[in-house]
């Protein structure tokens, strides 16, 4: 009897979806935990013959990733990990600021006790990943925090807009930085738990501006300064996008 493919054991599908969805799935966290990096391509006889499967449900699964921003299409080359240009990610981050304020609002209004006990666990569980070997794992973590508060807004629409903005945002960028100063590991993760935590009891209590006021600063503080200091953005681009969202919050 052949042996199943390694990484369907690891990611147990589930075979009530559609093929591609799974396939997507396992191809958007192998992105989003950096084993595939920007640029990298994406061959359709390599994954297929890896995850045991054939090659149309494979280029479906592409054809997602190139929908939620993830991968982009190269005319006559093929698919691959989006690459990091200044301008697509100044794009990003002004948007991402802009959609926290208002996911985070809409979620005060609407979220649900099993959505928050799910903030709740994640926090927790994010808690035991603060090595820089488990960098992988927090990343997931803290991108299932934002994406249940996504959720919790009840919108569909705004649910799918945020996902494709959170996917077009590198935020691996942020992670890979721990890696080249590992000194600030601690307090970067200790900030994070703590900022989350505070986001989440404001959503608790209902208070969407103070939840829309504190998901802006965690993204400021969390991906705006780390980008103006570990990578090559113009500090001014990034400052732009932040006072145009400060001044909107105001109003």
């Amino acid at each position: 009897m052949a042996s199943r493919s390694p990484v369907i054991e690891e990611n147990e599908f589930i075979q009530k979806r559609p093929l591609k969805e799974d396939i997507f799935n396992v191809l958007h966290d192998k992105i989003v935990s950096g084993k595939y990096k920007p640029g990298e391509w994406l061959r359709q006889d390599e994954i297929a013959t890896q995850l045991g499967v054939s090659m149309t449900p494979v280029r479906e699964g592409l054809d997602l990733l190139v929908s939620a921003g993830l991968a982009e299409r190269v005319p006559y080359r093929g698919v691959r990990v989006r690459e990091i240009v200044t301008k697509d990610v100044v794009e990003a981050y002004g948007l991402r600021l802009a959609l926290e304020a208002i996911v985070a609002r809409e979620a005060a209004k609407h979220i649900k006790a099993e959505q928050i006990a799910r903030l709740e666990r994640t926090i927790s569980e994010s808690k035991k990943h603060n090595s820089l070997k488990e960098m992988s794992a927090a990343r997931k973590l803290s991108r299932e925090f934002h994406t249940v508060i996504a959720e919790a807004s009840g919108n569909d629409l705004l649910i799918r807009l945020y996902g494709v903005v959170a996917n077009a945002f590198p935020d691996w960028i942020l992670y890979e930085a721990m890696f080249r100063k590992p000194e600030i590991l601690d307090e970067s993760m200790s900030d994070m738990h703590r900022e989350h935590t505070e986001i989440l009891k404001a959503l608790k209590s209902g208070d969407g501006a103070l939840a829309a006021k504190l998901s802006v600063e965690h993204v400021i503080v969390s991906s705006g300064r780390w980008l103006e200091k570990y990578s090559d953005i113009p500090a001014d681009l990034l400052h732009e996008k932040e006072e145009l969202v400060e001044f909107l919050l105001k109003k």
